[in-house]
């Protein structure tokens, strides 16, 4: 057929006047368009970048890797980069394997574009049986098509079966030689120890924000986009680490700022989109719970909420703004995003709240976080949280309770967080309405003026009329001494009941045969209660002669007893012998007891 235009004439159709324009190349993302092709562009690994540097130039590889790390961190692209590094022939063919592969050889542009065939990237979460990996273990005895190694890639690792691998195990721990594995895995702990030991292990970090920041400032940068350094500061900060997570936010701050018509990626655009708080918001609204201020809290909060500012947000700032005071007042304070305003104001309140009330203001914001969290009312939960905190702000901290509940001190007016934390004169207590004073109970001390100190006399000889009244105090039957035991320790108590047959008892001093062998600590033990209950030295012998049952013995000769008796009665004689296979019950042998009244188990004694 002829290209000629006559051929639309004869079709009656116009002839175009030019030719269709080639379809523009469609938009790839920044995560994916700056995804890094080399370990020069891998930032906030330089750990592990120097340990394969150092493997590869002294021949030492390992046949097996693991990646492990947050969402976003680089553990599939280092895991790309691994590949690119040890089949890469360089420019003119002739090349090893290197840390900086050129990027330019068949194998590197191949691997990049993710149609090398030596190269085998499997997905663990869509293929998670035995049948999976019994392919790659059939796949793994071939060598290689083109390249130096055959290198299997298997992402979220922790996604396999138990049977897969099991079934993975003798040839991770003996591929051959032209066989490399790298896997990759969010959740480490989810990998079998058998495996763990049978690979090299990277764990990447999470990125910090100012590594973040710069690198976002050098993607704005080839993008031809503006962008202000506090909304960089900003993206990485909500990013947490994960360069993938910076990349999507910034792709749609971009795209946000276009919509706006100026183009410039500004703070105040970002804050509206993730739903931040403003810095400067926060730290009044911090100053305004240190002030105590109710009525300009609440109404800050509501600014806050109408600027579309989410509840959860606000107290993680508040969280966040704690944290912060806490590390200056302790002299770590590292955060290169705040401004000379904010430090001066964050050093301020370092010097004025003490760690008791800087930890108790955290500890408040931590339980109103979870709460705002779980909440079916998230914005009324956050009002009470904040008023909460602010409330407690009148009352001092534990040590400062301890010393008023010892002298007695009563409420006072109420204070601010600040003179609370003052400590010059302990802060009086100030509480809520809805809340009553804490009340001493029986572990609290008293104060200090009801109850002397015991005062260090000389030991006196007591007379014989002392000796006997100390004597008539003491317990007078065994009965009495298992009580006193019984309070001090259940076991004990078990000991005296079931293993010990009382020969005679004059307290202090007990003789008795033992029912089973008694442990010489445990006798120890109930000798030393009995010390410090009476104040007097007792006395176990072990003697011969004649003993009384031990108590357990006296219980069963008393059932046995019971049930003799019953069986006795005529009554029963007759039905047993009207019923030959009738049995006598655990109730009426308990209800014959009861009827013939209670007995002491010490009666004994």
């Amino acid at each position: 057929m002829s290209d000629s235009p006559d051929i639309f004439a004869a079709g009656g159709v116009e002839a175009p006047i030019d030719p269709a324009p080639v379809a523009a190349q469609p938009y790839r993302v920044l995560a994916r368009k700056y995804r890094p092709s080399s370990f020069a562009e891998l930032i906030g690994q330089d750990a592990m970048v120097q340990t394969l540097g150092n493997a590869i130039k002294r021949d030492r590889l390992a046949h097996a890797f693991l990646m492990t790390g947050v969402r976003g961190v680089g553990k599939t692209s280092t895991a790309r980069l691994i590949a690119k590094a040890l089949n890469c022939i360089g420019e003119d063919g002739r090349g090893g394997p290197t840390i900086d592969p050129c990027g330019k050889c068949e194998p590197c542009r191949s691997i990049a574009e993710g149609s090398f065939i030596d190269v085998i990237e499997m997905d663990a979460a869509s293929h998670t049986g035995v049948d999976d990996v019994r392919e790659i273990i059939e796949a793994v005895r071939y060598s290689s098509v083109s390249a130096r190694y055959k290198i299997y890639i298997i992402d979220e690792v922790h996604m396999l079966s138990k049977n897969a691998f099991n079934a993975l195990l003798k040839t991770l721990e003996e591929p051959p030689a032209h066989v490399k594995f790298i896997f990759a895995t969010t959740e480490v702990n989810k990998v079998p120890i058998t495996v763990l030991s049978r690979c090299q292990r990277f764990d990447l970090k999470r990125i910090k924000a100012e590594q973040l920041s710069t690198h976002f400032a050098h993607i704005v940068e080839k993008e031809g986009v503006q962008a202000e350094q506090e909304a960089l500061d900003l993206i990485a900060q909500a990013a947490e680490g994960s360069v993938r997570d910076g990349l999507s936010i910034l792709d749609q701050a971009i795209a946000h700022a276009d919509m706006e018509g100026g183009g410039d990626v500004k703070a105040s655009q970002i804050r509206e989109m993730l739903g931040l708080s403003d810095r400067s918001a926060i730290r009044r609204l911090f100053g305004l719970l240190l002030e105590a201020d109710s009525q300009a809290l609440l109404d800050s909060i509501d600014e806050q909420y109408r600027v579309g500012v989410e509840p959860l947000s606000l107290m993680n700032g508040l969280l966040s703004l704690s944290h912060q005071v806490t590390l200056f007042k302790v002299g770590r304070a590292n955060d290169p995003t705040l401004s000379d305003e904010a430090k001066a104001q964050l050093g301020a309140w370092s010097e004025q709240l003490s760690y008791p009330v800087l930890h108790r203001l955290w500890q408040l914001l931590l339980k109103g976080y979870e709460e705002v969290q779980q909440a079916h009312m998230p914005r009324e939960a956050c009002d009470m949280a904040l008023l909460r905190v602010l409330c407690a702000a009148d009352m001092p901290d534990p040590g400062e309770l301890a010393k008023m509940l010892q002298q007695g001190t009563g409420p006072a007016a109420p204070q601010t967080m600040e003179a609370a934390s003052t400590p010059i004169a302990p802060a009086p207590i100030a509480l809520p309405v809805h809340e009553a004073p804490p009340t001493p109970v029986a572990n609290n001390p008293a104060p200090l003026a009801d109850v002397p100190a015991p005062a260090i006399e000389p030991q006196q000889i007591e007379s014989p009329q002392e000796q006997a009244a100390a004597k008539d105090s003491l317990p007078k039957d065994f009965g009495s001494v298992i009580k006193i035991i019984g309070g001090v320790s259940p076991v004990l108590e078990s000991i005296l009941i079931a293993d010990m047959r009382i020969i005679s008892f004059s307290a202090p001093v007990i003789e008795y045969q033992s029912a089973r062998p008694i442990a010489a600590s445990d006798l120890k033990k109930i000798t030393d209660a009995l010390n410090d209950a009476t104040d007097t030295i007792w006395t176990f012998q072990e003697g011969q002669g004649e003993a009384q049952p031990s108590i357990s013995e006296q219980i069963q000769l008393d059932k046995d007893a019971a049930t003799q008796a019953i069986l006795d009665t005529p009554f029963v004689k007759a039905a047993f012998e009207a019923f030959p296979d009738a049995e006598l019950l655990e109730n009426d042998i308990n209800q014959a007891q009861a009827d013939s009244g209670p007995e002491s188990r010490s009666s004994q004694a």
